[in-house]
């Protein structure tokens, strides 16, 4: 076992004013299973990039052992090379044995070593990756969003394989993950690091705890403020009265005044004015003690949703419904029954591969909606969906956002200031307001269709993998909006936590 010691890291990048990282000092054993946590742009990946040496930095990362990144790097011209070929560029040294013995481990296919990268679907490729970061010994591993666009079966194999292993720091924002796979967990707050033994669960119950305690000592100093300024605007407003009084009288009103009474006004006006710097000092004292009490606290606050009503209850009903596409040899899946009533969530699952996304297509398609126009999807047995229905979409893919936010506001006719507060809500820095949608995050990419389909006023909201990216807070404060206003939902998304939440039914498709 080793320690990696982190002091006084400082990093921005090039031509950025803001800090990523200021100051940050911790320390970590390099045995641990640790899990990073963190909003959106705080500097997750970033960090695990600094352990691998990649960016020029102030402050001092001291470590005795070696780093290893996942997901490696593929270049496009690699992108039909076998996986097996890419060992050597990936983990040079490593054999071909080695990582079949943790593919093994993964239940996963060794014949998926000989085909061209660019074949393999997203598990495979991230069990592939995986067999080979873990195919070496005495390195402390930074494995980054492992789970991003895997299914739910896919996900429990990495879940149990990831759960036997030690000595690496895992980047992800699913609670289930984190809460099988780790012992620790290192936070990267608002305003502080913390390190901490224990797993997401553990930490965010002892977080509720001390955020309680802080609003609870926040409100006492507010109230002890509160009493201080009255008294010395009190005693201010008298040693200003009492000191007016020194110069000048009126011997028929005041007959018992005289010169010498002066000096004694003076002495208690001075008495006074002691007294007002004392509470002075005190109110001092007691903002610096609230100071920071609040720094750290998670806002998990309130979004809003507008849902439409429409005059039916069911919106879509599919029946024996069957999906193929034109040049494909067999259909996606057959026979597929369910229906969406007002109110349902209704939450598609299956592999990766099965034609959930399929499925939403299809019902964009018979709505007339963008996003459906798929003229090689064949459609073959009952699909109704309402005449006239209203539905936000929001896609897994953001490659399509570009220019401002400002641009997307006229573009899709919404109301700008209304997707900026959604945004900040969802803690998107307000620097990012400014900057066109290519500069930002993976993360913050999938807020902005998030933010627009949230004040998009609709009948049905559908939503293709809308979680990806999206940090952890964040999803719970899509949880609470959903469980609050209950709009009709049809969901394609992989978090278990998620999943149990909001979905009223799992509706399972099956090739």
């Amino acid at each position: 076992m080793a320690q990696i010691q982190v002091r006084d890291l400082t990093f921005s990048y090039e031509g950025s004013a803001d800090e990523v990282l200021r100051d940050v000092n911790f320390h970590i054993d390099t045995d641990w299973k640790l899990g990073l946590i963190g909003r959106n742009g705080k500097g997750k990946t970033t960090l695990l990039n600094l352990f691998m040496g990649r960016y020029e930095h102030r402050g001092s990362i001291e470590s005795g052992t070696r780093f290893d990144y996942f997901p490696y790097r593929v270049e496009e011209a690699d992108r039909g090379k076998n996986a097996a070929d890419l060992i050597e560029v990936w983990k040079p040294g490593v054999e071909n044995w080695q990582v079949l013995v943790q593919m093994n481990e993964l239940k996963t296919d060794p014949e998926c070593l000989y085909r061209p990268f660019e074949t393999l679907s997203y598990g495979e490729r991230t069990r592939v990756m995986l067999a080979v970061l873990f195919a070496a010994d005495n390195e402390f591993l930074l494995i980054d969003e492992p789970t991003n666009h895997l299914d739910t079966a896919a996900r429990g194999i990495v879940k149990e394989y990831l759960a036997s292993k030690k000595g690496f720091v895992l980047v992800s924002h699913d609670r289930d993950l984190l809460d099988a796979v780790c012992d620790h967990v290192l936070v990267l707050n608002r305003a502080t690091i913390e390190v901490q033994a224990g797993n997401f669960s553990s930490w965010w119950e002892n977080k509720e705890r001390a955020d309680a305690f802080h609003r609870a000592e926040n409100e006492k100093h507010l109230k002890e403020i509160g009493k201080l300024k009255s008294a010395v605007d009190r005693s201010s407003r008298w040693a200003e009265k009492n000191e007016n009084t020194k110069i000048g009288f009126d011997p028929i009103k005041e007959p018992e005044r005289n010169i010498s009474t002066r000096s004694y006004i003076g002495a208690k006006t001075k008495k006074m004015q002691a007294r007002v710097k004392s509470y002075e000092t005190r109110i001092g004292r007691e903002i610096e003690e609230k100071e920071g009490l609040l720094k750290d606290i998670e806002r998990v606050d309130d979004l809003k949703i507008r849902p439409l009503t429409y005059h039916k209850d069911v919106l879509v009903r599919a029946n024996d419904l069957t999906l193929r596409y034109a040049d494909a040899e067999r259909e996606l899946f057959r026979s597929l029954r369910f229906q969406i009533r007002q109110g349902d969530r209704i939450v598609l699952a299956g592999d990766n591969g099965c034609g959930k996304s399929s499925v939403i297509r299809a019902i964009l398609d018979r709505a007339g909606t963008a996003g459906g126009q798929d003229t090689d999807l064949l459609i073959s047995g009952d699909l109704e969906v309402a005449s006239g229905m209203i539905i936000s979409y929001v896609n897994q893919d953001t490659s399509h956002l570009t220019g401002s936010l400002r641009e997307l506001c006229r573009k899709r006719d919404l109301d700008e200031s209304l997707l900026l507060a959604v945004l900040r809500r969802l803690d998107l820095p307000r620097e990012q307001f400014v900057k066109n949608m290519e500069d930002f995050s993976e993360g913050q990419r999938k807020k902005v269709l998030i933010a627009a389909s949230l004040i998009t006023p609709a009948h049905l909201y559908i939503w293709d993998e809308p979680l990806n990216y999206i940090d952890v807070f964040s999803r719970m404060q899509i949880e609470k909006l959903i469980l609050q206003y209950e709009p009709t939902m049809l969901l394609v998304e992989h978090d278990v936590r998620f999943q149990e939440q909001v979905a009223t039914e799992l509706v399972r498709v099956t090739g």
